[in-house]
């Protein structure tokens, strides 16, 4: 015959419990999970923390790697310090009105870490190009542009692309941004006058062609004054050094007639005449022979 128990009403209490027991473990651990897992913020390379509470900056160097916040009240977002690129496509006139079309500008900057609550606050990071860079870069540049001529923007590309990153500089350093580049990538004229501007400068290629072949030949014609000069010279000095040797033998002579007997010992070789005559009876001397035969 089969037992049959019969649960009493302390059992279901106590079940009851046993599971209410659990589920708010359950819900407890869950919570901790969720306040531990709201507590940490990663912070990537090349990006830099901004810690905020309530929706208020109260830190903005937060470095990479792991970073503690208080979860719910504070929030970390992370901000791009690498190097950006800003590049826009327009015309321009210079000052002689020549048009100058799709002028490629580049801008590289960054943001300055110093100055980054306050680009935070007044101009949002999202906002740095349409509000900084869109209105200050095309304007600046033609304006810089316009003050020169098409012929001298071409020659002097470099000095009106360094006072546009200049001006560029002082500008958007106020606002917290750092500028690290800026470059005109091409030029564009009109067909005829960039013929004529090639053919100009082929044309001062050859003039200056002409004073440097013109300069060589002058160099030419004055080392051969200067050797000219210089053997002129030494023949003078040649010429009064003699003479003033002849000068000192006609004074020694005039203070002493034998000093001609002296000098021609000093000029004889040693040699006797070959043949000495006085006049009627020649006399001649052979070399190598005997006295005494």
């Amino acid at each position: 015959m089969a037992e049959v128990k019969f649960s009493t009403s302390n059992d279901k209490n106590t079940d009851k419990k046993g599971h209410g027991r659990i589920a708010l473990i359950i819900a407890v651990i869950a919570a901790l999970l969720i306040v531990i897992f709201n507590s940490f913020s990663i912070v990537n390379e090349g990006y830099v923390g901004v810690r905020y509470r309530f929706g208020k900056i109260v830190q903005d160097n937060l470095t990479a790697g792991l970073n503690v916040h208080i979860p719910f009240i504070e929030t970390v977002e992370q901000v791009d310090i690498r190097e950006h690129v800003y590049s826009v496509s327009t015309d321009a006139y210079t000052s002689d009105t020549q048009s100058v079309n799709s002028l490629q500008l580049k801008l590289n900057y960054c943001y300055n870490s110093s100055k980054l609550s306050d680009l935070i606050r007044n101009i949002a990071i999202g906002n740095v190009e349409t509000k900084l860079l869109v209105p200050n870069v095309q304007k600046i540049a033609k304006d810089a542009i316009g003050k020169v001529k098409a012929e001298q923007l071409v020659q002097s590309r470099a000095d009106v692309t360094s006072e546009i990153q200049n001006t560029l500089t002082e500008i958007l350093e106020k606002d917290g941004i750092i500028v690290t580049a800026f470059a005109i990538e091409n030029l564009n004229f009109d067909d005829a006058f960039e013929a004529s501007i090639q053919a100009k400068v082929i044309a001062e290629q050859d003039a200056l062609k002409m004073e440097n072949k013109t300069k060589e030949k002058q160099e030419e014609a004055k080392q051969v004054v200067i050797a000219a000069e210089a053997e002129a010279k030494s023949k003078r000095i040649a010429a009064e050094a003699e003479a003033d040797a002849i000068k000192a033998i006609q004074e020694q002579l005039q203070r002493s007639p034998n000093y001609i007997d002296y000098f021609q010992i000093e000029k004889w070789d040693g040699k006797l005449p070959q043949v000495v005559s006085d006049g009627v009876n020649p006399f001649i001397a052979l070399e190598g022979g005997n006295n005494g035969n």
